[in-house]
């Protein structure tokens, strides 16, 4: 990663997952290695070229690995890196701080 990370841990984070898109394919990941067509599938209403770009992002930031495997069609897929995999206890957090909060808003 070539680009200066900020001094706050928790701008660092913010800047690595920041927003929705890579948390729902952080989410997504964390089951197993999924293919582009996958994630779009669970994802939602994600453009191809913006799923693209958070893709190529995350791989730039270690999150994620793409494997290419020469086929025709060639197919890719996407796996999860170690660090990637690290970010689990704070996506469980979002979790059950989005249920409790859905409960107490009733």
């Amino acid at each position: 990663m070539s680009e200066t990370l900020p001094a706050c841990p928790v701008e660092t984070t913010l800047l690595l997952i920041g927003d929705k898109w890579k948390v729902l394919i952080l989410r997504d990941l964390m089951d197993g290695t999924k293919r582009f067509n996958e994630l779009q599938r669970s994802i939602g209403k994600i453009s191809q070229k913006v799923l693209t770009t958070n893709l190529r992002k995350m791989e730039e930031h270690g999150l994620l690995q793409r494997q290419i495997y020469a086929e025709v069609p060639p197919r890719v897929e996407y796996t999860l890196t170690d660090t990637g995999y690290s970010l689990k206890p704070i996506l469980d957090a979002m979790h059950s701080w989005g249920n409790n909060y859905k409960e107490t808003s009733k």
